[in-house]
């Protein structure tokens, strides 16, 4: 492949600082340059490998971590000293204040601290609630110190820091044996904001994409050899246990309740102690997407961090913080099968000491390479005051402590920071082969056609803007070779004994996860190609598959609204997003638009270009390829609410039902039909995109949802009485009315063939199926009913014998 002129890459390695050519291609190549000895390995050179690990304990030369750019970290009484600056923060002490002053109120109205209110009120009781208030304040004191204990990173120990940094650097380049890679010219402008940061005492908040538990680990290793100060790392406390979790925290993690509830103390804690952080110039780390993704695609933006950084800079008690997008992706994710299995329906495992030593089996594996990059670093004041300019309207409104304005800031950021990740990510070639291979109609591939393949989608990725993982010196054929060792047979399949080597997909449902990788370059191309596809699907000449521009433009808002839960889309309007797609795809030959050259030139008609008719559609059903899973995905979950229908002649119709259950319910519904020939694509009944598809229905008003304050008692879930579909006069569910009427507004977008049967006998039968789901839902909830009206009848009996 060719390469491009642009700075080179930084790899680590080991203990090797290597350059490469730049990520994006050109014609002159460059020399890869080795600056450090790698380490060495202690079965093959036990002598040489003892000797490297002392010099990282004592700190010989760059390990030494003293000069480093930013606030002073790792040293004795750090932890001390930031317990120190969070319990001494205003806002936590106020909100301590108020709390006790709450529960003295609470006591008083009980009668536990004299009557209130009353003429001539004694001296004791106001001494007495004084006293008591005091008793909370310090009891509460003591509570959210021991919290921040626990709460808080302790970087107490350089020792420590440098052991940490050759340990976890052995492990990851063992797993990922081609190292860590960086772009330089992203490092020095990185380094250069950094410096400038030090010196107002600025903290730079790092926001990674979240697809590993590798992503904080490379992000600190990076951070450490380039002589960063190290990030805090806001982590859930699911990852808090045994031996791990210490090491962990010693190394810069601060653990956070997975939620916080209504604790208000807990709440306020958190706040102040990021307020700490930012304050004082200490670097951040969290992931906007809240937890990692198992499908391989950004997932839309969690708020609850985000709001606590973004508060601090809004209210004024933070000056200004720098926001740096981080973008990392993988030649292959560890966790990868154990994705799967959850999208699957299997409960995720509980992190413990044993899970964590059962994936370090894989670090023996070679799993290629994480590419870690970098977004041009930007302030989060800045960013505040534009969105004051454009949002507040009116001179006079001052305050921007608005809540409704301080959401519209909060989604904002989130959003800007996911279209700064993928603006900077990489496509890695593990991400191109498996989306060439599940994106091709035949069985299999040649190699000499997965070469052509490749090569026309990273130039389409070069096109959108996007990144290619450099090639070295490597030719194209090389590159995939590694990319296929790398995936492994369990993946892509090869074909012995043919005259050509043909590959074929082993695993799709595990390769759809790195295809995701690439879909955000393509989401608008492959939203018209799937309108289109509504007219080209039932065949005939040229002029029977042209589709008016007006039906198009619609078809295409359908969509896009029916994935706004799926996809990052661009942030231009959805009319210049489309006419940019459409001139882009005439540019390479894939449609041909007719305008109205006597009037506007506007677009009358598109249909398919000649020239891609000839080629047998490839391009074409490419981009229909990449969106058609998703699609049929999103039927799936509009046919599984027809489960919500109760049966004819229930003895509740009225029942809510459990919501969880009806989405496995729902998953269970879907691997039938895909069995039976009904769904095409079976990472279609992955639970991830059906919960999607029910939170789209809920926002439509198609579902009612019921949650509770209480955590235990779980949602319920009913049909909207205006979307409720009837039944005939043999109890059979109709393929009439509103909601039969969305399925079919999606079906016309499906792919159609030999995958798949269609026609009147398909709709009596999957309706019969989702009737058949239903009724054990509803018969399920008619036996919780009665079992929880027995328990009240036993407990009222108990209560009964009990007084007699």
């Amino acid at each position: 492949m060719s390469k491009d002129q642009s700075p080179l890459d930084l790899a680590i390695v080991g203990n090797t600082l290597q350059v490469h050519p730049s990520s994006i291609s050109s014609d002159h190549p460059s020399q890869e340059q080795s600056l450090l000895e790698p380490y060495a390995r202690f079965r093959s050179q036990p002598f040489d490998a003892l000797q490297e690990l002392g010099l990282h304990v004592t700190g010989t030369g760059w390990r030494s971590y003293d000069k480093i750019i930013g606030r002073d970290i790792f040293y004795p009484g750090f932890s001390d000293n930031m317990k120190s600056m969070v319990m001494r923060q205003e806002k936590l002490r106020l909100r301590i204040s108020e709390l006790a002053q709450k529960r003295v109120e609470v006591e008083i109205h009980e009668g536990l601290l004299g009557p209130k209110g009353l003429e001539g009120e004694e001296q004791e009781h106001r001494t007495r609630r004084l006293a008591r208030r005091r008793q909370i304040e310090t009891e509460l004191h003591d509570v959210a110190e021991s919290w921040t204990d626990k709460m808080i990173c302790k970087m107490d120990s350089k020792v420590f820091i440098r052991g940490a940094y050759y340990f976890a650097t052995q492990l990851l380049t063992r797993a990922y044996h081609q190292g860590i890679h960086v772009s330089s010219q992203e490092v020095l402008q990185l380094r250069t904001v950094a410096e400038k940061a030090a010196v107002k005492k600025q903290s730079m908040i790092f926001l990674p994409c979240h697809r590993s538990h590798v992503d904080y680990v490379s992000l600190q290793l990076v951070c450490y050899r380039l002589g960063l100060a190290l990030p805090t790392v806001v982590a859930g406390d699911n990852l808090n246990f045994p031996v791990i979790g210490p090491f962990l925290q010693h190394a810069g993690a601060m653990w956070i309740r997975r939620s916080f509830g209504d604790d208000q103390l807990y709440t306020t804690l958190v706040q102040s102690y990021l307020d700490t952080l930012l304050q004082e110039g200490y670097n951040v780390e969290c992931f906007v997407e809240g937890g990692r993704s198992r499908t391989g695609k950004l997932l839309q933006p969690k708020f609850g961090i985000l709001s606590f950084l973004l508060d601090g800079v809004l209210s004024g008690r933070v000056e200004d913080a720098l926001v740096v997008p981080v973008s990392t992706q993988y030649d292959k994710v560890i966790e990868v099968d154990s994705y799967i299995s959850e999208l699957l329906g299997q409960p995720k495992p509980k992190e413990d000491l044993f899970q964590f030593l059962s994936a370090s089996n894989v670090l023996s594996l070679k799993l290629g390479r994480v590419d870690v990059r970098f977004h041009e670093p930007w302030s989060m004041r800045g960013f505040i005051d534009q969105q004051r300019t454009r949002l507040v309207r009116s001179p006079s409104i001052e305050s921007m402590y608005d809540a409704a304005l301080k959401r519209k800031i909060l989604t904002t950021l989130g959003y800007k920071v996911l279209k700064e990740i993928n603006d900077v990510s990489v496509v890695m070639p593990t991400a191109l082969v498996g989306t060439v291979l599940l994106t091709l109609r035949g069985r299999g591939v040649g190699k000499s056609e997965l070469v052509r393949r490749v090569n026309w989608l990273s130039e389409r990725v070069r096109a959108q803007g996007g990144r290619v993982a450099h090639f070295a010196e490597s030719t194209t054929e090389v590159v995939i070779d590694k990319a296929l060792t790398v995936l492994g047979p369990k993946l892509v399949g090869r074909v012995e004994g043919l005259p050509e080597a043909t590959f074929y997909a082993e695993d799709r449902f595990q390769l759809s996860f790195y295809r995701n990788m690439t879909i955000h370059l393509f989401v608008s191309q492959a939203l018209v190609c799937a309108a289109l596809y509504t007219k080209v699907k039932w065949g005939g000449g040229p002029e029977s598959q042209r589709m008016a521009y007006t039906e198009l433009a619609n078809y295409v808002l359908f969509l896009s609204q029916l994935f706004r839960a799926e996809f990052i889309y661009p942030t231009e309007s959805l009319g210049e997003t489309l006419d940019n797609t459409l001139r882009g795809l005439e540019q390479d030959g894939v449609i041909l638009t007719f305008r109205n050259n006597l009037v506007s030139n506007e677009i009358e008609f598109v249909e398919l270009h000649p020239d891609e008719r000839a080629s047998g559609r490839e391009n074409f059903d490419f981009y229909c390829f990449l969106i058609w899973p998703f699609i049929e995905a999103s039927w799936l979950g509009v046919v599984s609410l027809f489960m919500l229908v109760a049966p004819q002649h229930h003895p509740d119709n009225e029942a809510w039902l459990e919501y969880k259950t009806v989405q496995d319910r729902a998953q269970l519904l879907g691997k039938t039909l895909y069995h039976q020939g009904d769904l095409s694509y079976f990472e279609a009944v992955n639970k991830e995109a059906l919960k999607n598809s029910f939170t789209r229905a809920e926002d439509e008003g198609i579902i009612t949802v019921t949650r509770s304050r209480d955590a235990k008692v779980s949602p319920k879930v009913k049909m909207d009485f205006e979307w409720m579909p009837s039944r005939d006069a043999e109890g059979k569910l109709v393929a009439d009315g509103k909601l039969w009427d969305l399925c079919e507004r999606i079906s016309q977008s499906r792919r159609e063939g030999k995958n798949r049967r269609d026609g009147t006998t398909v709709r009596t039968r999957v309706l019969g199926l989702a009737d058949l789901v239903g009724r054990d839902l509803f018969d399920d909830a008619v036996m919780d009913a009665e079992g929880q009206a027995s328990r009240v009848r036993r407990r009222r009996s108990i209560q009964t014998r009990a007084q007699l």
